[in-house]
């Protein structure tokens, strides 16, 4: 059987798993990044469990390469540079130090970019030639395919379009220190923060008055919107019309057939897709209105950020 390693490298956890053709991870694991801040043990532990997922296969499995996802990587120099929720700073060597330890085809990539070809081999964008993935994690991530091909950049950095700034510098701090960046606002911790705005600015009665900002999980926020949590409902309609209005932009751009959103925050549901569908309409010029959807993944049976690492490697195969 053939197969690729996909690995997804978070701030929290490093995931692994072989990946078939169709986009399965037949065997994964997992093992918390913050524990390795020395990067050679980190890459010991990489390679370790890539060759202990192959053991535990019951078929016999040929490696054909491991394709790497994470924040801030560079697919044209095969580096992670600065990356604010990583344990290592700097210029961070990853393809070289890897490539010294195991002789296979590696490539990486940054992790929304790696989530849209993921999306365009294994899920929703089959056949499309222009769309968005917007992740909507801690962050705001986006990957963006024109034309058929990924809009990689000069040196593999384009679609951090989280940090654009909607506001002109009057707004929250981004995890990049950007004022008013998108990503302050559409996002699982953008949500969190606007609960507390919506809370200083009504009062109707919630449930999260009595609840501290670090014990407020996202999954909370939609829980409270079903059961007609005021505070949460109005949080969902202004995160999704800043959302709305930031697709209407980009739509301009490279006009995408499609926006799939994925993450945490787009697990809400009608919450986060109705507004931002009904704002982006709103908003969209109108050469471009009704034309441009607004679809959730096709990844949600698979393990989205390792079969999207996968994809790197798969897409060789696939020409």
């Amino acid at each position: 059987m053939d197969v690729v390693a996909g690995i997804d490298i978070g701030g929290t956890k490093t995931k692994i798993g072989l990946v078939d053709r169709q986009g399965n991870s037949i065997v994964q694991s997992f093992f918390r990044t913050k524990e390795y801040p020395d990067l050679e043990q980190y890459l010991d532990t990489v390679i370790a469990t890539v060759l202990e997922l192959k053991k535990q296969v019951s078929s016999e499995v040929n490696l054909l390469g491991i394709g790497i996802g994470a924040p801030n990587a560079s697919s044209r120099n095969g580096t992670i540079e600065n990356a604010t929720n990583l344990i290592w700073k700097g210029s961070v060597p990853l393809l070289k130090k890897l490539q010294e330890r195991i002789d296979l085809p590696m490539k990486v990539m940054n992790d929304a970019s790696v989530a849209a070809l993921g999306e365009m081999l294994f899920g929703n964008a089959k056949g499309m030639k222009d769309f968005i993935v917007v992740t909507l994690g801690t962050g705001f991530g986006g990957g963006i395919v024109a034309n058929g091909q990924l809009i990689d950049g000069y040196d593999g950095f384009a679609g951090e379009l989280g940090h654009i700034d909607l506001t002109l510098g009057d707004g929250r701090l981004t995890g990049q220190g950007v004022r008013g960046g998108l990503e302050a606002y559409v996002s699982a911790t953008g949500l969190k923060r606007t609960i507390f705005y919506m809370m200083s600015k009504y009062m109707d009665d919630s449930r999260f008055r009595n609840i501290a900002f670090n014990d407020l999980h996202g999954e909370e926020i939609t829980r409270a919107a079903e059961e007609g949590d005021p505070i949460a409902i109005k949080a969902f309609e202004y995160t999704g019309k800043i959302l709305g209005f930031a697709l209407a932009n980009f739509t301009a751009f490279t006009q995408p057939e499609a926006f799939f959103l994925m993450g945490g925050l787009a697990n809400s549901g009608k919450w986060i897709f109705e507004p931002a569908k009904k704002y982006m309409e709103e908003n969209l010029l109108d050469v471009y209105k009704t034309k441009v959807k607004v679809l959730p993944s096709g990844m949600a049976d698979k393990n989205a950020a390792i079969a999207g690492a996968a994809a790197l490697i798969w897409l060789d195969y696939d020409e």
